[in-house]
Parts: C-alpha cells; sequence; structure tokens
C-alpha cells in the first residue's frame, strides 16, 4: 500500500512537472517584436534601494532614463513602466513595489486616467504575467479583466496559451529557461529617429470628465503614499500623441492642488526641456528616443533634486559598482543599435 502511495505521487509530480514546462514553453517569451511584455517581471532582480520609483504607461519607460538619472544626479531609479498601463495596474504594483521597498519619491503619469474599464487582454497580459504571485496580482487581475477573459486562465496560462504550439519559434526554445533584459532600469531605449510631423489635433470629445473608478484609484495611490511617507509626484509627459486635453490637464491641475501634490505637465515645458521633435523622437512624436529621454531625465532630474530635496547618492560603493556595470551595458546597447542603423542604411 505504501509503495502504491508513493507510485501515485511520483506520478502526479511527474504530470505536474511536465504540465509546468508545457506551459512555460508555451508563453510568449517578449524577447523580440513586441518587448513589452517581458518588462514587469525584470524588476525582481533588482536590488530593491530605490530613491525613486516610476508607475505608469509607455510615456514613462520611453521617455525616462535612470541611467541618466544617476550619472547626472547620483539618484537610483526604476520604472515599474509596462504598455497602456491602466491605473489600477499602477497602483497594485505600487501595492507590490512597497511591500519590497520605501522610496521618497513616486512618480505616476497621469494619461491613465482617460481610462475608467478595462480594455484589452492584450495589454492586461503584458501587465499581469510579469507579476509574482501576490494579493497584488490577483487584485489586479480581477479589476483589469474583460468579460471575456477567465481568472483561472491567469492561474493556470496554459489555458490560454494552449493552442500556440503551432506558433512556436526558436525564441520560445532559447529562452525557455532564462530572458535577456529587455530594459535597463525599466527604461526602454531606441536610438532611432522619426521626425514629427502632422500631428493630429485631438478630436472632441462628448465627456471630458474622468471617470469615477480612475478617481478612485488615483485617490488610492495617493493614500497609499501618504500612508508609506512617501512623496507622490504627478507628471504628464511631454509625449505629442495621444493628444492630451485642456480639460483634462485642468482636473489633475485642481486635483494636485486639493491634495498639496506637484503636478508637472511636460508639454508645457518642452522649450526648456530642449526637446526638438524633429531628431528626439523615433514614432512621430508618441515616444521620445533615447536623445529626447535623455534631456527629459536631465530636466527632471533637477526638480527631483531641486523641488522634491533628493540628495546624490554617489560614494556609495556598491550602487556606484552596480551603475558602472549598468552604463556599460547601457552604452553597449546605444553601439549596438546605431551599428543596425548604419548596417540597413548601407543595405538599402
Amino acid at each position: 500500500m505504501k509503495k502504491k502511495a508513493i507510485k501515485v505521487i511520483v506520478s502526479a509530480v511527474i504530470v505536474i512537472l511536465a504540465l509546468y514546462g508545457l506551459q512555460r514553453l508555451l508563453m510568449p517569451k517578449y524577447m523580440s517584436g513586441v518587448v513589452e511584455g517581458a518588462m514587469i517581471a525584470e524588476y525582481y532582480d533588482e536590488e530593491k534601494d530605490h530613491d525613486v520609483i516610476f508607475i505608469g504607461d509607455c510615456e514613462l519607460y520611453e521617455n525616462f532614463s535612470p541611467q541618466v538619472l544617476w550619472d547626472e544626479y547620483g539618484i537610483n531609479s526604476y520604472i515599474r513602466g509596462s504598455a497602456q498601463q491602466l491605473i489600477w495596474q499602477s497602483y497594485y504594483l505600487l501595492e507590490e513595489t512597497l511591500s519590497y521597498e520605501k522610496p521618497d519619491v513616486v512618480v505616476f503619469n497621469v494619461l491613465s486616467m482617460q481610462y475608467n474599464e478595462p480594455q484589452r487582454e492584450t495589454y492586461n497580459r503584458m501587465t499581469l504575467d510579469g507579476m509574482k504571485w501576490s494579493m497584488s496580482k490577483v487584485n489586479s487581475i480581477k479589476a483589469s479583466m474583460t468579460e471575456e477573459e477567465e481568472f483561472l486562465d491567469y492561474v493556470f496560462p496554459i489555458l490560454r496559451y494552449h493552442s500556440r504550439w503551432n506558433q512556436l519559434t526558436d525564441e520560445d526554445f532559447k529562452y525557455f529557461l532564462n530572458r535577456d533584459k529587455v530594459t535597463f532600469n525599466g527604461y526602454y531605449m531606441r536610438v532611432d529617429v522619426k521626425a514629427a510631423e502632422n500631428v493630429p489635433e485631438g478630436r472632441p470629445l462628448s465627456d471630458y470628465e474622468f471617470g469615477e473608478n480612475a478617481y478612485n484609484y488615483l485617490d488610492k495611490i495617493r493614500e497609499l503614499c501618504e500612508k508609506e511617507g512617501v512623496e507622490l509626484v504627478l507628471v504628464k509627459a511631454p509625449s505629442l500623441y495621444p493628444y492630451w486635453y485642456d480639460e483634462w490637464d485642468k482636473q489633475i491641475e485642481e486635483y494636485a492642488g486639493e491634495y498639496n501634490l506637484k503636478y508637472y505637465n511636460f508639454l508645457e515645458e518642452i522649450d526648456e526641456i530642449g526637446l526638438d521633435f524633429t531628431t528626439d523622437t523615433y514614432d512621430s512624436g508618441l515616444h521620445l528616443n533615447l536623445s529626447g529621454a535623455e534631456k527629459m531625465s536631465r530636466y527632471f532630474g533637477k526638480i527631483l533634486t531641486e523641488d522634491c530635496g533628493l540628495k546624490s547618492r554617489r560614494g556609495e560603493e556598491d550602487l556606484e559598482k552596480s551603475w558602472d556595470e549598468k552604463r556599460e551595458a547601457y552604452n553597449a546597447e546605444i553601439k549596438r543599435q546605431q551599428e543596425n542603423i548604419e548596417k540597413e542604411k548601407t543595405e538599402e
């Protein structure tokens, strides 16, 4: 009887391991093409001792460079960004992050206030699949699911990706166990240039008011920061599109004024930042390229030091060493992308 029980247990373990391995193989790796799905998981490998944590969407992870914040100001920062990160996802990511560390400042990009309801599973997956399991992840899934989604598909991703077997590529096998980093402390680098031309004006909306659900989660972000003794800074990154309406901006200004929060609309400070949208964007003004992100970061670093009182941490031996290594990788990626651009030019 004892031997039979052991056989049953061993068989069960083998089945579980086989299913786990199959699930890991079938899940998207996000190592090329749409790399945004790999960003959230990278945080867990970091030392949790940051001065600044950014939470939000692509207007953060493509427009701010933590490497520049360190090199210029000695600020240790990380961007917990993901594609179309909705405000409730930002809240639960912040909740999770504050269980690991207590930064001095949290920076939240306000563009996601335009969304009051769940949007698309594809973007949900890019944020939620990368999170470690916790109540923060559970609650974020529940808040994010569209009507077509099922909670169990997040618990057991094989239920969602089982039909992907005929789409597998060499990449799925190469990154079965480990994945490469796609960001630099959450920053997604692009060095190519595509000038902003004929940027469309915003179409008139029937209602400019942010929704109750969006405001509810903005309150939760603010209240969590207050509880943990962290300064919350609201920003609107200087992306030209999607359009940021004056009516939206006024609501954020009023909210920041009511709760004594700092709010910076960088669209109003493009000249002061020194941005040139003929050279500082790679996709016609939606996001900044390396040149633009470094200008933005130099400008924002001054705000963090002068307005928020952050001090340089230069001289901390372990931190210096870590950022020296990151700088090597950062510069190597710049060189790699530049060489690829030159190669493409010669092949045209």
